[in-house]
Parts: structure tokens; sequence; C-alpha cells
């Protein structure tokens, strides 16, 4: 092998056509998404499942849908949905990031196949090759399920659709600049005027779970 490379003038490096998976992200992070399933239990003892899809570059969150009983019929019509989503919000992905868990089907990498989006498998016990998706996940937890007592089912996809419009629209990301996943950053307050006099208006959200919080029109 080393002779026929240097007869072909290539240097035998041991790394010339490596790529980390670091640059696979950085390089692709346009074209990305990363899903992962969180389970959580409500007071009635039910034990559902939150399916959720993150794009790493934007940050954007969309949470498919709920159930205690993840079926393989049941996922692969939550990934139909979001393959319909993206493609009416002309949002073209090419790789989703998810990990081995036996409760995403073989029929959802072939859905995902048919909208040209290929499935990229974590390592085994590799938790950080979907870190951008598994601290979404803390946060959820940390923001919303741990500080909200979920009745049921119903009253935890209610929950979740605060969170999700609350994440998207108002939470601000280091990584975004202070931006919010779809809000822009705002226009800096300027006037002293306004500075010594600032006028902050807040909005509850689950009963005060969630706050927001924005400038007074």
């Amino acid at each position: 092998m080393w002779e026929i490379l240097k007869q072909a003038g290539v240097d035998p490096a041991p790394d010339w056509a490596s790529t980390t998976w670091a640059d696979f992200l950085r390089s692709q992070a346009d074209a990305l998404l990363a899903c992962d399933f969180i389970e959580t239990i409500t007071l009635n003892g039910q034990r559902p499942y939150i399916l959720a899809v993150i794009e790493p570059a934007t940050r954007r969150v969309r949470v498919l849908g709920t159930t205690a009983h993840p079926s393989p019929s049941w996922v692969a019509q939550a990934i139909r949905n979001l393959v319909m989503d993206l493609d009416d919000a002309g949002r073209r992905a090419r790789f989703l990031i998810r990990d081995r868990d036996g409760k995403f089907p073989a029929l959802m990498d072939e859905i995902l196949a048919g909208a040209g989006i290929k499935t990229v498998l974590t390592g085994t016990r590799m938790p950080r090759m979907n870190s951008i998706m598994k601290r979404w996940v803390q946060l959820c937890r940390r923001e919303l399920l741990d500080r909200c007592l979920v009745w049921n089912e119903h009253h935890l996809r209610h929950a979740l659709r605060e969170y999700e419009h609350l994440y998207n629209h108002h939470r601000a990301h280091q990584a975004l600049d202070q931006a919010a996943p779809l809000r822009t950053v705002p226009d800096p307050i300027t006037d002293p005027e306004q500075i010594i006099d600032l006028n902050i208006r807040r909005q509850d959200r689950l009963g005060g779970v969630l706050r927001e919080y924005s400038h007074a029109a």
C-alpha cells in the first residue's frame, strides 16, 4: 500500500482523509436535525413519552407529540408530520441524528430517506454525539417537567405547547447571541431616559411556572 501511494505522489499520512464528528457537525449544521424521546410521569400514574426534534443551527424545537404507547405506527406518523412541516416551512434537511433506542422503527428511517434525509446513529452510550438535543431535554426537565405537576397526558400536551412557544420565541440563547430561534435580537435602547425608566412587563404561563419579559410598548 505504501509503495502504491508513493508512486501516486500521495503522502500516506494517517489522517489525510479523516473527518471528525465535530467537523461533520460544523460543516453540516444548517442541514442537521436531531431527535430524542423523553419519558415522564403524570399524577394519574401514566408514563407518557415525548418525541421532540431540534434544529442544531437555529435551536428551533418541534414537539412532535406525546403517547403512553410509542408504537412503530405512532412514531412513523409523527415523522410524516415532521416531513410535511419541514416542507411547508421550506426547510431542507439532509441528516437526522438519533440514538439506537428501540422505539425508533425501521419505517421511520424509510420515511426520512424518501424525503432525502439520511439517519445518522450515535455511538453506543455516547450521548455527547447528540449533545444539543440532550441539552434541550435537560432544559425541558429542569424548567418545566420538574417544576410542574402534570395531571394527565392532555395537560402534558398543553404544558409542552406553552414551553415550545417560550423556547422558540422568547428564551434567549447564548449560541445565537441572545436571540431566540424564531426571534431576532431586539434593538438596543440608546435613549438615556428610557434606560433610567425601563417599563418591563411580565406575562405568566402555566400559572407562573413559565414567565416572559418584554418592554412595554
